[in-house]
């Protein structure tokens, strides 16, 4: 059964500062696609937060068997990104 993959808190630091501030960013790169192996700490997607680049490391290894964002998508904090088959 494939695990949700959800987007992190944001750091405390984000609540001042540009789009995070308002709960939402974008995102600017998604680097996985369905089917995709990857490893713990893998980049999954880049998200654009007005400022900063932020790269979203995969939580654990195993299989992607859904990607639920696009490149330009705004996204607020918890939202399901991906699921993962567990390796």
């Amino acid at each position: 059964m494939a695990d949700d993959i959800r987007l992190p808190q944001f750091p405390e630091c984000w609540e001042t500062c540009g789009n995070c501030g308002q709960g939402e960013v974008e995102v600017l790169e998604v680097h996985v696609r369905p089917g995709d192996t990857v490893r713990h700490e893998d980049n999954l997607i880049t998200l654009e937060t007005g400022k900063v680049a932020l790269d979203i490391p995969a939580p654990r290894a195993g299989t992607i068997v859904e990607v639920l964002v696009s490149a330009g998508d705004t996204v607020r904090e918890g939202a399901l990104i991906a699921r993962i088959e567990p390796a």
